[in-house]
């Protein structure tokens, strides 16, 4: 039992008890949340859906800190002495002499982002999504309060199941829209065209919807999201992203977040954001949700292929496959090279295996990265960290929990942090209604084919919403707001220059081999720019982000002739203007 003193929240939860959810009414959220705490912060957060951070301190001076399932609303914290300080933001914890975390850097690398706990700051940690912590007398203890647990109900029919999803859909949308002009993003893709269709079906008059696209081949799905407008009547606005406009917002974007964040796609959502802000817009739904909760990622149908390899007899798999594709010479042949890499990647264990083509592993971090910045950290630990989530979710079926996994890596680490960064400096808000907690729960009770159906992906979420969404839309391949930066980059000499200049400043820094940065930009970008162009972006971007946030920021690395001593401090943050 816990008797609260003092309650910080954010976000809009809803509470499952009524007591509470009546008390939130009269008395407001704060009082709501000191209530519900009595019997502890873990059963506060369990009761609780929505997005949210809360941080109670009770009358014998502990904190207790929770936050939502998907981290929408984040929470960081940091122990100093005896004392526990926290923020929504990690750099709002800097103090001075705060160390910049060589192992962020690396994580940063290999997953594009900084997974929690960890952030880009040395003793500065994010909770994880799902995750609630005790402070006391400067000991600390993080645990979940929500782990996923699936389980099929095979006794209702696909009517009645259809029936209920339907109606959770409708219930999610409405209760994500606050009375303000009705927007939403629309890629043209099942999920955002889900969205501004249920919109649509409330009633509340047409909604606002806001697509980007590029004049590039390949890249562009303004035709998608056409569709769906008309089929909705929603106003629809476009804007096409061009090379000058990455020339423009590239910093402003890197250093809004707190930390590096090298998702390509924030860029177009920021411009969606910002279209939407200068129509007065104040809150935008976005389709996030829909491929991890129903089964609609390629990887999903691809990774049971990898599976099937398990189902052979040991002896077959040991004796005689293994052995025989193990020589070097056969392995030259083509077909046999690609059973090879089918046996090396079905033989890898999960999560690993989902890492098999992973840009940093595939180039060599010892290709990339200095010896002397390698030595600060442990190529190990991201896979690490990965393995003991991929344990938590409460199912025998590998499908499964790859879902709950790319719940943690793909929505709360990397997607939903891209959209609500760059809502927040457009200053908008956005809302997530496919991840509603009824929604959630219902795609836990779905059984495993329900989800992929032999090789077809999302199967139920599809053929549920067949008579509802355009067919051309249905059968669309997945694609969202990809960017054509390294198409972009070897073509606008202003994006080339940026770029350059990036790289070339974060070689000096001693973290990236100068060497690699050179052929980088002169041989492998030029000759596979959508590849390459990735591994461009990303150094960019925490380039970009340093120069902002610790400019002083090194490695030693006599490689580089550095005699003087490193410096290995962050600067405090500089003050944000708000963006219009």
């Amino acid at each position: 039992m816990i008797s609260a003193q003092r309650v910080i929240a954010t976000g809009s939860p809803r509470f499952q008890s009524r007591q509470l959810t009546q008390l939130a009414v009269t008395r407001g959220t704060d009082a709501a949340w000191a209530a519900a705490c009595g019997d502890g912060i873990a059963a506060a957060a369990a009761g609780a859906s929505g997005d949210f951070s809360v941080a109670v301190i009770d009358t014998y001076g502990r904190t207790h800190l929770a936050v939502d399932r998907f981290s929408i609303q984040p929470l960081c914290y940091r122990v100093v002495g005896k004392q526990v300080r926290f923020a929504a933001r990690a750099d709002a914890l800097v103090q001075a002499h705060t160390e910049i975390d060589p192992q962020a850097i690396f994580d940063y690398l290999f997953f594009h982002t900084i997974p929690s706990p960890r952030t880009i700051f040395k003793d500065v940690f994010r909770l994880p999504p799902g995750h609630c912590a005790v402070f006391d007398d400067g000991q600390v203890n993080v645990a979940p309060y929500w782990v996923p647990a699936f389980g099929a109900q095979a006794s209702e029919t696909f009517a009645d199941l259809r029936a209920e999803f339907l109606d959770l859909l409708r219930r999610s949308v409405a209760d994500q829209l606050d009375g303000t002009q009705a927007a939403c993003y629309l890629s043209g893709g099942t999920d955002s065209s889900t969205v501004a269709g249920m919109i649509a079906s409330l009633g509340e008059g047409p909604a606002a919807s806001y697509s980007i696209g590029f004049d590039a081949n390949g890249y562009d799905e303004m035709a998608y999201a056409r569709i769906a407008a008309k089929r909705y009547g929603t106003v629809q606005h476009e804007y096409y992203v061009t090379p000058q406009d990455l020339v423009q917002s590239i910093a402003r974007v890197a250093t809004h977040y707190d930390q590096p964040f090298g998702n390509s796609s924030a860029l177009p959502a920021y411009y969606c954001a910002a279209m939407a802000r200068a129509d007065g817009v104040t809150r935008i739904l976005a389709g996030d949700g829909g491929d991890e909760l129903f089964g609609g990622n390629t990887r999903y149908a691809t990774q049971r292929i990898f599976n099937w390899y398990a189902t052979l007899p040991q002896a077959l798999r040991t004796k005689a496959i293994e052995p025989m594709l193990g020589h070097t010479s056969l392995r030259r042949l083509p077909l046999l090279r690609k059973a090879a890499s089918y046996v090396d990647q079905a033989s890898t264990p999960m999560p690993m295996r989902l890492h098999a083509y992973n840009l940093l592993n595939r180039l060599g971090p010892d290709n990339v990265l200095t010896p002397e910045f390698l030595n600060q950290v442990n190529p190990k630990t991201p896979l690490a960290e990965q393995e003991r989530a991929w344990q938590l979710a409460s199912t025998d079926s590998q499908l499964q929990r790859n879902l709950a996994f790319d719940w943690r890596y793909t929505l709360a680490e990397n997607d939903l942090p891209k959209v609500c960064g760059t809502a927040q400096l457009a200053g908008i808000e956005a809302g997530f209604p496919l991840l509603d907690q009824r929604l959630l729960d219902f795609s836990l009770k779905l059984p495993e084919r329900y989800k992929v159906n032999g090789s077809q992906l999302r199967w139920f979420f599809k053929e549920a919403l067949r008579d509802f969404l355009p067919d051309e839309i249905l059968t669309k391949q997945k694609h969202g707001f990809g960017l054509p930066f390294g198409v972009w980059a070897c073509r606008h000499p202003g994006l080339q220059a940026l770029a350059r200049d990036s790289l070339q400043s974060l070689g000096e820094r001693g973290v990236v081999r100068p060497n690699f940065i050179n052929t980088l930009l002169t041989h492998r970008l030029p000759q596979h720019p959508g590849y390459y162009g990735e591994m461009v972006w990303i150094l960019m971007m925490l380039e970009q982000w340093l120069r902002h946030h610790a400019p002083t920021y090194r490695i030693d690395s006599p490689s580089l002739g550095q005699t003087h001593r490193a410096a290995n401090g962050a600067s405090a943050p500089r003050r944000r203007q708000a963006v219009p």
